[in-house]
Parts: C-alpha cells; sequence; structure tokens
C-alpha cells in the first residue's frame, strides 16, 4: 500500500517546481529581448532609439549645421522651427572646439537664404528648447540655404534662461542698491519740500533750452563737421605745425634780444606821429587853400573830356597818327624814309627854282605886264525859262554877266 502522507508531498513539489520553471523562461525572454535591443542600437543610449513621428524623417531631405556657444539642454530629436512651424529635427549634437555642432536634418521644400539665423529658444517658461530658423534681420537675404551649409557662430544666439534672469535678479535684490532706493527717495523728497516753484522754472528753463538746441540742431551739426574738417585738416599739416612750435621758441628770442631796438623803434614812430601831427596841423589851412584853387582847373579837365587824351595821341604819333595810318597795325611799320637836310635840294625837290652856279639872284620881274583883251559873250536865256524880273545884282563876272559885262 502507498502510504498517502508521502504522496501528497511529492505532489506539491512537482507543482512549485513547474511554477518556478515558467517564471524563468519569462525572464529569460525577456532578457533576450533587452540584449537584442541594446544589441541594435549599439549600447550607445537612448537618444539613438529611433523615435516614432516626427519631422524630416524621410523623404526629400538636406542636413545643415549651426554652431553654437552654448546649446544649454538640447537633445537630439529636438524640433527645428520656422516661423513658429516645425519642419525638422535635430539629428545629432557634436563637440567641435569649444563650440557645439548641431546637426539639423530640414525637408527640401524649406526656403531660406543662405546667410539665415539660428537660435535656441524655448516652447514655454519651463518647456523644451527647440531651434528657431528665420532670415537675416540686419541684411538682405542672399542665396539659397542647402545640403552641406554651415551658419557660423556669428549667425547663432539663444535667449536667456530663467535660471540666468533669476540669478541676475537676486544679486540685484541681495548685492545692488535696491536697498538705497529708499534712502534716495527720501532725500529727493525732502530737497524738493517747498521749492516746487524753483523746481518748475528749472523745468521750464530746461524744456526752453532744449527746444533752442533742437531749432539749431542743423547750425550744430554744421559746426561739428566744420570742426571735423579742420581737425583733419590740422591732422593733415601737424609736421608742419610741429615745425612751426619747433621755430617759435627761435623767435620769440630774437624779439627778446631785440626788445630795446623795438621799444626805440616805436618810441621814434610816437616822436614821428607827433611831428606829423604838428605839421599837418601847422598846413591844414595852405592846404585846403590849394585844393581850393585845384577845383577849377580839375572842373576844366573835366569839361574837356575826351579832347585831352586824343590831343596826346595825336601828339605822341605825329605825323603818323591812327587816324592817318588806318591799316597800320602793332608798334612799328614797313617803312624806309631818308631824312636830306640841305635847303638846295629841298628847293628842287619842292619846285622852286634855285640860283644857277656862278650866276647872280633870280630873274627880276618885267616893269609891266600887257594887258589881254577880254571878250564880251552874251548867253542867250533858256528856253521856257522865267525871265527874271527886279533889280538884280551887279555881275563881276564878264563872261558870265548879260551882255558881256555891262
Amino acid at each position: 500500500m502507498r502510504n498517502p502522507m508521502s504522496h501528497q508531498p511529492t505532489t506539491t513539489r512537482t507543482s512549485g517546481t513547474t511554477t518556478g520553471m515558467a517564471r524563468g523562461r519569462r525572464l529569460l525572454s525577456g532578457a533576450v529581448v533587452a540584449a537584442t535591443v541594446l544589441g541594435v542600437s549599439g549600447c550607445q543610449g537612448a537618444f539613438d532609439l529611433p523615435l516614432p513621428g516626427g519631422a524630416a524623417n524621410r523623404g526629400d531631405i538636406f542636413r545643415v549645421t549651426a554652431e553654437f556657444a552654448d546649446v544649454l539642454d538640447l537633445v537630439p530629436q529636438s524640433s527645428v522651427k520656422v516661423d513658429q512651424v516645425t519642419v525638422g529635427s535635430v539629428e545629432k549634437i557634436e563637440l567641435n572646439g569649444w563650440t557645439a555642432r548641431v546637426t539639423l536634418r530640414l525637408p527640401k521644400d524649406v526656403d531660406l537664404p543662405d546667410n539665415a539665423v539660428a537660435e535656441l529658444k524655448q516652447t514655454s517658461l519651463l518647456g523644451e528648447k527647440y531651434v528657431q530658423l528665420s532670415p537675416p534681420t540686419t541684411g538682405a537675404p542672399e542665396g539659397h540655404l542647402g545640403e552641406g551649409d554651415n551658419i557660423p557662430l556669428a549667425r547663432t544666439g539663444r535667449n536667456p534662461e530663467v535660471e540666468e534672469v533669476l540669478s541676475a535678479m537676486s544679486l540685484l535684490l541681495n548685492g545692488g542698491g535696491v536697498a538705497q532706493l529708499k534712502v534716495i527717495e527720501t532725500e529727493l523728497n525732502n530737497a524738493m519740500r517747498g521749492n516746487q516753484a524753483q523746481i518748475k522754472d528749472v523745468i521750464k528753463q530746461l524744456d526752453t533750452f532744449v527746444g533752442g538746441l533742437d531749432q539749431q540742431k542743423s547750425e550744430i551739426v554744421r559746426a561739428i563737421d566744420n570742426i571735423d574738417k579742420l581737425s583733419a585738416r590740422l591732422a593733415a599739416q601737424k609736421d608742419d605745425i610741429a615745425a612751426a612750435l619747433e621755430a617759435l621758441p627761435k623767435g620769440l628770442k630774437v624779439l627778446a634780444d631785440q626788445r630795446q631796438q623795438l621799444v626805440q623803434m616805436l618810441q621814434a614812430l610816437s616822436r614821428l606821429g607827433a611831428v606829423g601831427t604838428q605839421v599837418i596841423q601847422q598846413s591844414k589851412a595852405d592846404t585846403a587853400a590849394n585844393l581850393k584853387a585845384l577845383a577849377p582847373i580839375l572842373a576844366q579837365l573835366t569839361k574837356a573830356g575826351d579832347d585831352l587824351p586824343k590831343s596826346l595821341q595825336l601828339l605822341l604819333t605825329y605825323p603818323f597818327s591812327d587816324a592817318t595810318t588806318g591799316a597800320m597795325r602793332g608798334d612799328f611799320t614797313n617803312m624806309s624814309a631818308d631824312l636830306d637836310l640841305n635847303l638846295s635840294n629841298l628847293a628842287g625837290n619842292l619846285g622852286i627854282p634855285t640860283t644857277p652856279p656862278g650866276g647872280g639872284g633870280l630873274p627880276t620881274t618885267p616893269p609891266s605886264l600887257p594887258t589881254l583883251p577880254i571878250p564880251s559873250v552874251t548867253i542867250p536865256p533858256l528856253p521856257g525859262a522865267p525871265t527874271p524880273t527886279g533889280t538884280q545884282p551887279p555881275c563881276t563876272i564878264p563872261l558870265l554877266c548879260p551882255g558881256g559885262g555891262s
């Protein structure tokens, strides 16, 4: 017979062993799955695991890089936005010297200029970080952002963190001058109490002064420009100015050495001035009389007008004046002349008979000349001419008188 007490424990051990074996198989299966996942991922961390969804994971995409001085807590798979719209994602972050190089994955349909700017922003006060891409704000867009382009450190930036703002505020409140604001307010109130009228007058005068400056703004700008030009000229001539300054002490030394002679010269000039004043005072009556006497002469010269200069012109050019030469121009003329001062030759050239050689004087005029008869001519009147009437004046030309001079 089998012992029932011995059979029950055996059955119980068999059941416990079966349960333990099933739990062990489940743990082994989980370990195998975990090992498989870690083997596939390369054991580099959870950031390398592919996430479901996201932007620009497949299709036509291109990659660009951006350099940041500090990426804060930006992680791979973070969003990349353009105009607050998610268009891509952060593919990886790597260290490049003292800066961080972020690789961005973007779709082909993103239209950005080649000089785009990148900035780290936050979705909310405690939200996640993302990269914001936008066109430049200080210049004109250039080119087109494409595969392999790099956004340098000069065109990247980030917003201040909440921790930084709170730290700065703490420094201001604890170690700054906020504690002295109460003292400043109290002192200002004490200084202004009872001086309201004077303060208002000062403010009004300050307003007038500022208004005057504003009205004369163009003149002030022009004066500043002129000062700038003067400074430029002085800078361009600084060598000459330096030479003049170096020579100036020598000139001053010469003046100092000749101080006595200069004083004597000035004293002599003073005496000369006194003598000249006396001479002028004593001769002013005679000078005035001489000027009055010159008045008629000057008046006659004024009346003569152009006659005097014309006569002087004729006198200086006689006998070949400008009016007679006409065609002569310049200070010379092409003329050759022989001047013969022999009186006999002059008389022969003028047609005057000269005394023959060895003879006496000129022939004398006969005592009387024969009288020639003058025939009388009668001029008949012209046909159709009126017959003169009345007393006619006596005819003095016999040949022309009617009746032959009767």
